[in-house]
């Protein structure tokens, strides 16, 4: 299933209103003509096919990636508030830094902000990852709502030695019974090569069960 992001890019050449297609592993959109596909929100690429039709001039690119940009959207997704599940949408806010000398760029962001009951709860917007601003903005919110998503389920799990900006979420739900007996992280580490798939913070499945947050 493809989902479309309402979004807005700006960058020193100037602001542009698109959409970002989504189809739970990829993520694409077309700005001045030019179609770029990522999968972080931080590595979009441009696609070479488009290269006749046009102006790359008109990006910054680092390594390839567009940078010195901002990138905002708005993800539907759902929240439960009291064990009632309602639509909602998550607006994230991405800003890509300008390139370092040693080819990464000078700083990257992610800010979230979710609408409850007409209240709208913000993440903090000081590091460069959706885990953090996630867990962030959920310690805001009230104690009987929480984000429903691949985030929160608990059948999911980030790699212990590292993982991404967005996107990187590793789901069990294959092998549900072994990953919840799972009590350490080298445990997680050598039973990693059974996850059933990669999976995006903000994705659903059916087989979603929630897992105990406290704020």
């Amino acid at each position: 299933m493809i989902t479309a992001f309402p979004t807005t890019y700006r960058d020193k050449f100037g602001t542009e209103t698109t959409v970002i297609q989504n189809d739970g592993k990829n993520l694409s959109m077309v700005i001045r003509g030019a179609k770029f596909l990522g999968s972080m929100f931080d590595d979009f690429e441009p696609q070479k096919a488009d290269a006749d039709k046009a102006d790359f001039n008109s990006f910054s690119l680092n390594n390839g990636y567009l940078c010195s940009c901002e990138i905002e959207c708005e993800i539907p997704v759902q929240i439960t508030i009291s064990g009632n599940i309602i639509e909602s949408k998550l607006s994230v806010h991405i800003e890509l830094g300008k390139p370092k000398s040693n080819d990464d760029i000078r700083h990257g962001r992610v800010k979230l902000e979710l609408l409850v009951n007409e209240k709208t709860y913000k993440s903090p917007g000081l590091s460069g990852w959706f885990d953090d601003e996630l867990r962030e903005l959920q310690a805001f919110l009230p104690t009987d709502v929480y984000l429903k998503s691949c985030y929160t389920c608990a059948f999911s799990a980030y790699h212990p030695a590292g993982f991404g900006t967005f996107g990187c979420l590793a789901c069990f739900r294959n092998n549900k019974k072994e990953y919840l007996a799972i009590q350490s992280k080298t445990e997680l580490m050598n039973f990693f090569s059974q996850k059933t798939e990669t999976v995006q913070e903000t994705w659903l499945c059916p087989e979603y069960k929630n897992i105990s947050y406290t704020a």
